[in-house]
């Protein structure tokens, strides 16, 4: 117990790595520098990268005492276990040597910073066999900075080691990274975090439950760090009592896993009022609705590999009860119904981290997928209105899914029963023929105002085959590729009859607008030999017939561009 007033160290800063024995969950980055220091091939310039946490600054400054350590006795050389007792160990680890200089680019990102920097790089250490100069977050560096960096990592003196860090290693320009060798440090294990963990707590005389440990552990999200920022917490939060897994649930705000599988199974049973019920409750006892529906994600995917590799997990003692309880549920789950809820959870959990209530759009996305839980598989619905026939995994009273004790609300067959409309004629619909002609069918489209698709299917579209319900047509590469799917939709719920709207690879007549053209320019030629038409064209030089019209033909203008043209009072065309 730290005593009143005395100075406390945080456990990030206490168990901070001081040799690389002992770096946890990075034995390929340990043995390349071991192996390079005890052989002499020790490079001129590092760049450790990965995500926070891991050990990059702490790798760096044992490198530092790695290459400036001397032993006890004064006379040792590089090496890959430093002594820890010699006067440049104890320096370097108490951050005072001065020939370890170490910078923060977040904080000097200027191209004057490190101006002064190279200046010092021209003289030779002081008190140690090399200068270090370790960077972190490197790209926050300017572009200017960089420049100025690039010649001196290049050829840097002899005595001068260069170490970078960086979190994104995607923003440090080429040209620097072509001259480090780079290190990636990897995310770390949680079977390494938890034992980590577990022998820090009986170093502190901590006692806390595994569960708890391994609560730690994935949150930390293979960060040592943040998992030891939040031990720390989390015996704060006990104040000397035993650490369980709820208390370090309450400090996380994640909800219990037996309530996230009871969750689960009450949406995908589509109890949407008993989903909404929990989820209440769950934010009440002080659970993120976020981090719930981040657990639902977990869930999902846990659910689907136990289907697809049911021994997944089984080495893993954290997941037992996971496993016991998620088995049976995997084997009745299908994996389209899966699917659906881990795509309609992710896109959800977008949507509540920007809303202005999370509370409410976590609820709106349990209703979501209550309500499509139990659907056909999307190509089951395709193919279902493509043959014109009810899908046939379409949601009987009760839910096969989850046994035959699950009932399906009545919303869920509401949803399905939707779906199935554009396969099926309505029953109550009124009596419309539908068009009769692929111009009546162009002439409804006009009609409805969706002037776009009138518009692809007047100049893009050769007709092949029409009848009543049935079209097939030949699209021309101008055509947008979900036309007939848009085309079949509208039509079948503007007639209340199942049209089936095909595409053909060849054949076809010319389209609508190369017919009317085909017609206008006929029609322009037997005008143009009107004498009545030559007599106007003759008196008048440079004249020429802008539109014409045929009085005994049924007007173009239903499917082609309104003429501009005037015309005489007894119909004849005019120049």
């Amino acid at each position: 117990m730290t005593e009143p007033g005395s100075a406390y160290r945080v456990l990030a800063r206490k168990y901070r790595p001081q040799r690389f024995a002992e770096l946890i969950g990075q034995e390929a980055t340990v043995r390349t520098l071991t192996n390079a220091i005890a052989t002499g091939r020790i490079a001129h310039a590092f760049i450790l990268t990965g995500v926070r946490g891991v050990g990059k600054t702490s790798t760096a400054r044992i490198l530092a005492r790695a290459l400036n350590c001397v032993g006890p006795d004064g006379k040792g050389g590089p090496t890959a276990a430093p002594c820890g007792v010699c006067d440049p160990c104890r320096a370097i680890a108490e951050d005072r040597h001065v020939d370890v200089i170490e910078m923060d680019a977040a904080s000097r990102t200027g191209i004057d910073d490190i101006r002064e920097l190279t200046e010092g790089v021209r003289y030779r250490p002081v008190a140690a066999r090399y200068k270090v100069y370790i960077i972190d977050e490197v790209h926050m560096l300017s572009k200017s900075a960089f420049n100025a960096l690039l010649k001196t990592i290049e050829e840097p003196p002899p005595d001068v080691i260069f170490i970078f860090a960086t979190t994104e290693v995607q923003k440090v320009p080429v040209t620097v990274l072509s001259r480090c060798q780079r290190f990636a440090l990897r995310r770390v294990p949680i079977e390494q975090l938890i034992a980590h963990y577990q022998n820090v707590a009986l170093l502190e005389k901590i006692a806390i439950a595994p569960m708890a440990v391994a609560t730690i552990a994935r949150a930390a999200d293979g960060s040592v760090r943040d998992g030891l920022s939040l031990l720390d917490q989390a015996i704060a939060l006990a104040a000397g009592t035993p650490i369980d897994e709820s208390i370090v649930r309450d400090m996380l705000g994640i909800a219990d896993r037996h309530q996230v599988f009871d969750l689960f199974e009450a949406v995908l049973k589509g109890d949407t009022a008993g989903a909404v019920a929990r989820l209440g409750a769950l934010y009440d006892s002080g659970a993120d609705p976020v981090l719930v529906l981040q657990d639902l994600l977990e869930l999902a995917h846990f659910l689907t590999r136990l289907k697809l590799t049911p021994a997944a997990g089984e080495n893993d003692p954290t997941l037992a009860e996971a496993r016991q309880r998620g088995l049976p549920l995997a084997e009745r789950l299908g994996m389209p119904m899966l699917a659906r809820a881990w795509q309609m959870l992710l896109k959800g959990i977008a949507e509540a981290q920007t809303a202005p209530s999370p509370l409410a759009a976590a609820e709106m996305v349990l209703i979501r997928l209550a309500y499509v839980a139990d659907l056909p598989p999307p190509g089951d619905l395709v193919k279902a209105v493509s043959e014109g026939r009810e899908p046939a995994g379409a949601p009987p009273a009760r839910s096969p899914s989850l046994g035959a004790g699950a009932a399906v609300p009545a919303a869920v067959n509401r949803s399905a029963n939707a779906v199935s409309a554009l396969a099926l004629p309505r029953a109550d619909a009124a009596a419309d023929p539908g068009p009769q002609t692929f111009r009546e069918l162009l002439s409804l489209f006009e009609q409805r105002r969706e002037a776009i698709l009138r518009a692809h299917l007047y100049a893009h579209a050769h007709l092949v085959q029409f009848e009543p319900g049935r079209v097939q047509l030949r699209l021309e590469a101008a055509a947008p590729r979900d036309l007939v799917n848009r085309v079949a939709q509208k039509l079948s719920e503007w007639t209340g009859q199942t049209w089936l709207v095909g595409i053909a690879s060849e054949g076809g007549e010319s389209t609508l607008k190369e017919q009317d053209e085909a017609r206008e320019h006929s029609l322009r030629g037997e005008a143009a030999r009107h004498p009545l038409v030559r007599a106007v064209l003759d008196a008048f030089p440079g004249a020429r017939i802008e539109a014409v019209r045929d009085v005994a033909a049924p007007p173009i203008d239903d499917v082609a561009p309104p003429a501009t043209a005037a015309e005489d009072d007894e119909g004849d065309p005019l120049a």
